[in-house]
C-alpha cells in the first residue's frame, strides 16, 4: 500500500473585509454607489469564511473553495488594493508546522497585504491537494490518475511560491514558507507523483524495462528531496516519520528498479547479470526497511526480490554457471522523466465569476483620473483663452460706452440696453446677492480649513505615538514605522493645502473687484426711476442717427454679437466633449501590462480638441482686427457729437454702469463657483479624514496586539541567574540541614534554640582536635545502641559523648566548655 506523504495546512484567523473594502469604494470611485456592491461584498467575505471552515475536508469540494476565493483575490488586485496604506486589513497566518515542531522563532505572521494573503492560500490549496491525493484509492486507475494530477499541481504551486514569496512577504516570512522549504516541498511532491505514475504502471502491467525507469526516476527525485529537507535551516521543521518515509523510500525504489531490470536481463538471458541486479535489490530494500522502520511498506517486494534472488542462484548454480558480474561494472538503468511540475493556472475554479466586474482595475481608474485632469486643463485653457478675450471685447465697449452711447441719441433718458442689464441684474438678485455670497465664502473656507486640520493632527498624533513606542522598545518594536505609510495621506493633504491657499488669494481679488465695482452694481440693483435720476440730462443728438459713422458702429457691434454667440457654441462643445477612454485603457493594460496614460492621452484629446483650438484662434484673431474698427469708429462719432460737461458726466457713468453690469456677471460666476469648489472640496476632505481615523484606528489596534504581544514576551523571558551565595551561608545551611536530622533521630530530645551562625573552629593547640569527631559520631548514633531508641536514654547517650570527650582532651575545667560544645555539635 502506497504511503504518501500530506502537506498539514496554515491556520488562519477571521477577518472582517466587508468594511475597509466598502470604504475604499466610497473614498476612491467617488460616481459609484455603494450599495450596488453590497452583495458582492458579502459574497467575498462568505467566501473566505467558507475557506476557512472548508479547509479541513480532504475532499475535491473544498478545493474548489479555495480555488474561488484565490481567483477572487486575484481579480480584486488592481482593483482593490489591499496593502498597508491602501485598505488595510490585517490577516493573520500561523506555521503549518508548528505544532511538534523543535524549530523556534516567530511561527504567527500578520501582515496587512493581499499579496501576503495569496502567499498563504496558495500554500493551502497545495498542502489540500496532497491531503486529497493522499487518501484516494491508489488500487483503482481514477485514484491513482488523480493523485498524480494532484502532486503535479501541488509541486508546480510550491515551486511558484518559492520565486515570488520574498517579492510578497515584505518580512521574514514563517519557516513553513520559506523558500528553502519550499523547495522541498515541491521536490517531495514531484517524487510522490512519480511515485504514483509507477504504481499505475505496475498496474497496467507494463514492459518491465519502462518500469525499471520509472522506479529509478522515482529513487532520484526522493533523493532530490531528502538532500533539501535535510539542510540545515529547516531540518528540523518536519514532522519525525518525514524524513525516514522519504529516505526509505529512496532506497526501496532504487531496489525495485534493481529488480524490474532483474527480469529484463532474465528476458535476454544475462543470468549473470539477472543475480547481480537482485543482490542489489536486496541490499538496497533492507536498508529502506532498516531506515524506515514501522513505516517501511514494501514487504511484499523485498520478499519477492529474495523468492527470484533464490531461484535464479539455483538456476545459475545448476544449469546456466553464468559468472556474476561486479556491480560496478552494470550499465545504468535510466531514467524516465514523466511526472513533471505543474504550472499554476488562472482562474484556478471553472465556474469562477469576478464579484467586482462593474470595477475598473485601479491602473485603469487612476489613467481615467488623469485622462479626464488633461482633458479639463485642455478645456479650461481653451474656455479660459474665449473668456478673457470676451472680458477685454467687453471691458473695451465699456469704456467707449457702446452700444449705450448709440442708444442715447435716440433721446431717451436711460438707455434701452442699460434698462435690459439693470432688469437683468435685479432678476439674479442683484447687490443682495453678492453680499450673501461674500458672506457665505469665508465660512465655507474656515469649514474646509478646520477638517483639514483636524485630519493632520489625527496624523501627527499616531506619528508622535508610533516614535514614543519605537524609541522605548527599539528592535523588539517591529511594525513599520508611521512616516512611511502616511506619506501618501501626508501627501494628500499637503496638496490640499496648497489648493486652500490658492483659493484664499483668488477670494481676495474677487473681493476687491466687488469693492471697486459695488457703486455701479448698487445703481444697477435699484428700480427704474432710480436710475433715471442718477443720470445727468443731456441734449439728444438725434441728427447723428442716420450719419454713416452710426450706422458703421452699429454693424460693427452686431459682429461683436456673432462673436460672442459663436464664442458660447465652442464652449458648449469643448465641454461637452465626449470621450470612451474606459476601453481603450483596460485594451492597452490586457496587451502590455500597463498604461502609457500620456501617449493615450494625448492623441485621443487631440483627434477631438484640435479642430476646436482653431475655432477658438479664429475667434481671437477677429476680435483683434473688430476692436480695432470699432476704435477707430468711436473715434470718429465722438468728434460728431457736441461735447458738453453734462454728457461727458453722462458719458461717464452711462462706461461704469456697463462696467458695472460685466463685473456684476463675473464675480456672481466667480463666487458661486467659488461656493461650488468649497462645497465639491468638502466630501473629499471628510473622505480624506475618514481614511486618516480609519488607519490610526487600525494602527492602534494593532498596537494594541503588539504591546500584548510584547508583555507575554517581557513576563516570560528568563531573568538572570541569582549570584553565587557566600561559603558561610552554605555552611550555615549545612549546619542547620544536620540539626534538623538529629531533631528527626531523637524526638525526645527537648527542642533546642533556632541555629545560630556557626562556631569559631578550634584552636590548631589541640592536639587530640582529630577525635572530635568520633566523639560526635558516639553521640549521634549512641541513643540508638544504648537504649534501643526509647525516650530516656538520649540524656545518657549525652553524657557519655561528654564524659568521652573530657576524657580525650585530658579533663581539667578549662576544657569542659569545648568538650560540651563539641559533643553538642
Amino acid at each position: 500500500m502506497a504511503s504518501f506523504v500530506a502537506v498539514p495546512l496554515k491556520k488562519t484567523y477571521e477577518v472582517d473585509l466587508t468594511k475597509p473594502l466598502r470604504t475604499f469604494i466610497h473614498n476612491t470611485f467617488t460616481q459609484a454607489n455603494v450599495e450596488d456592491y453590497n452583495t458582492a461584498l458579502s459574497e467575498f467575505n462568505k467566501l473566505r469564511a467558507a475557506m476557512v471552515a472548508k479547509s479541513v475536508d480532504k475532499h475535491e469540494t473544498a478545493l474548489e473553495v479555495l480555488y474561488r476565493y484565490y481567483d477572487q483575490l486575484v481579480a480584486i488586485e488592481n482593483k482593490l488594493p489591499i496593502a498597508e496604506n491602501q485598505i488595510r486589513v490585517q490577516f493573520k497566518w500561523r506555521d503549518a508546522f508548528d505544532e511538534g515542531s523543535f524549530l523556534s522563532g516567530k511561527r504567527n505572521l500578520a501582515i496587512a497585504s493581499a499579496a501576503y494573503e495569496k502567499v498563504c492560500i496558495l500554500f493551502n490549496i497545495a498542502a489540500l491537494q496532497s491531503q486529497v491525493a493522499a487518501v484516494q484509492n491508489h488500487d483503482s486507475n481514477d485514484g491513482l490518475k488523480l493523485t498524480v494530477k494532484l502532486f503535479q499541481q501541488a509541486c508546480g504551486i510550491f515551486g511558484h511560491l518559492k520565486d515570488i514569496v520574498l517579492s510578497h512577504v515584505r518580512q521574514d516570512p514563517t519557516p513553513d514558507i520559506n523558500p528553502d522549504t519550499l523547495s522541498a516541498l515541491a521536490a517531495l511532491m514531484l517524487a510522490q507523483a512519480q511515485e504514483s505514475i509507477y504504481r499505475k504502471a505496475t498496474q497496467d502491467k507494463m514492459k518491465e524495462a519502462m518500469i525499471a525507469k520509472l522506479a529509478y526516476q522515482t529513487s532520484e527525485l526522493y533523493s532530490d528531496a531528502a538532500k533539501l529537507m535535510q539542510l540545515g535551516s529547516i531540518r528540523e521543521l518536519w514532522p519525525k516519520d518525514w524524513l525516514p518515509i522519504v529516505i526509505m523510500k529512496q532506497n526501496a525504489f532504487h531496489g525495485l528498479a534493481e529488480l524490474y531490470q532483474s527480469i529484463v536481463c532474465q528476458q535476454s538471458k544475462g543470468y549473470g547479470e539477472e543475480i547481480a541486479r537482485l543482490q542489489h535489490a536486496k541490499e538496497l530494500l533492507i536498508s529502506s526497511q532498516n531506515r524506515g522502520g514501522a513505516v517501511f511498506c514494501f514487504r511484499q517486494e523485498l520478499s519477492r526480490v529474495e523468492r527470484a534472488l533464490e531461484s535464479a542462484l539455483k538456476d545459475n548454480n545448476f544449469i546456466y554457471h553464468d559468472k556474476i558480474p561486479d556491480l560496478k561494472t552494470l550499465q545504468p538503468i535510466g531514467k524516465a522523466v514523466v511526472a513533471k511540475p505543474t504550472p499554476v493556472s488562472q482562474p484556478m475554479s471553472a465556474k469562477f465569476t469576478d464579484l467586482f466586474d462593474k470595477i475598473v482595475p485601479l491602473p485603469v481608474h487612476e489613467a481615467l483620473a488623469s485622462f479626464e485632469n488633461r482633458k479639463s486643463q485642455i478645456a479650461s485653457l481653451e474656455i479660459g483663452r474665449l473668456r478673457s478675450a470676451t472680458d477685454l471685447l467687453n471691458s473695451v465697449l465699456a469704456s467707449l460706452n457702446l452700444p449705450a452711447a448709440l442708444e442715447d441719441l435716440s433721446g431717451e433718458r436711460v438707455p434701452h440696453s442699460l434698462l435690459e442689464k439693470a432688469q437683468q441684474i435685479q432678476e439674479l438678485g442683484g447687490l443682495a446677492k453678492l453680499d450673501q455670497l461674500m458672506t457665505d465664502l469665508p465660512e465655507l473656507l474656515t469649514r474646509n480649513r478646520e477638517i483639514l486640520d483636524e485630519s493632520i493632527k489625527t496624523l501627527d498624533e499616531e506619528g508622535r505615538s508610533d516614535q514614543q513606542l519605537r524609541e522605548q522598545f527599539k528592535e523588539r518594536w517591529t511594525r513599520t514605522p508611521s512616516a512611511g505609510l502616511t506619506k501618501p495621506m501626508r501627501e494628500e493633504a499637503g496638496k490640499y493645502r496648497m489648493i486652500l491657499d490658492t483659493a484664499v488669494q483668488a477670494d481676495q481679488m474677487v473681493k476687491e473687484k466687488f469693492n471697486a465695482h459695488k457703486s455701479a452694481i448698487s445703481l444697477l440693483s435699484k428700480p427704474k426711476g432710480e436710475l433715471e435720476a442718477a443720470l445727468p440730462a443731456a441734449s439728444a443728438v438725434a441728427s447723428l442717427q442716420k450719419s454713416s459713422v452710426v450706422v458703421r458702429l452699429r454693424e460693427l457691434l452686431e459682429q461683436v454679437n456673432t462673436i460672442k454667440a459663436e464664442r458660447e457654441v465652442i464652449e458648449v462643445e469643448v465641454k461637452d466633449a465626449k470621450f470612451d477612454m474606459s476601453g481603450t485603457f483596460l485594451a492597452a493594460l490586457a496587451a502590455e501590462g500597463l498604461i502609457n496614460e500620456e501617449s493615450i492621452s494625448v492623441s485621443e484629446l487631440n483627434k477631438v480638441y484640435a479642430p476646436l483650438r482653431e475655432q477658438v484662434t479664429d475667434s481671437l484673431h477677429r476680435q483683434d482686427i473688430l476692436l480695432s474698427q470699432i476704435q477707430n469708429a468711436n473715434t470718429e462719432f465722438c468728434n460728431a457729437k457736441t461735447s458738453s460737461q453734462n454728457a461727458a458726466q453722462r458719458e461717464t457713468l452711462l462706461k461704469d454702469l456697463a462696467a458695472g453690469f460685466d463685473m456684476f456677471m463675473e464675480l456672481k460666476g466667480n463666487l458661486e463657483e467659488g461656493t461650488k469648489f468649497y462645497n465639491d472640496l468638502t466630501p473629499l476632505l471628510v473622505r480624506l479624514q475618514t481614511k486618516i481615523n480609519d488607519f490610526c484606528f487600525a494602527r492602534k489596534t494593532e498596537k494594541e496586539d503588539l504591546l500584548v504581544e510584547l508583555q507575554k514576551s517581557i513576563a516570560n523571558s528568563p531573568s538572570q541567574a541569582p549570584p553565587v551565595p557566600p561559603r558561610y551561608q552554605g555552611a550555615a545551611g549545612q549546619a542547620s540541614n544536620q540539626s534538623a536530622a538529629a531533631d528527626t533521630t531523637a524526638s525526645s530530645t527537648p527542642p533546642r534554640p533556632a541555629p545560630r551562625a556557626p562556631p569559631r573552629p578550634p584552636p590548631p593547640a589541640i592536639p587530640t582536635a582529630a577525635s572530635a569527631p568520633r566523639a560526635v559520631l558516639v553521640a549521634k548514633h549512641s541513643p540508638v545502641s544504648a537504649g534501643g531508641g526509647g525516650g530516656g536514654s538520649a540524656p545518657r547517650a549525652v553524657l557519655v559523648a561528654k564524659n568521652i570527650v573530657l576524657s580525650l582532651l585530658g579533663g581539667g575545667g578549662g576544657s569542659a566548655p569545648r568538650a560540651v560544645l563539641v559533643a553538642k555539635h
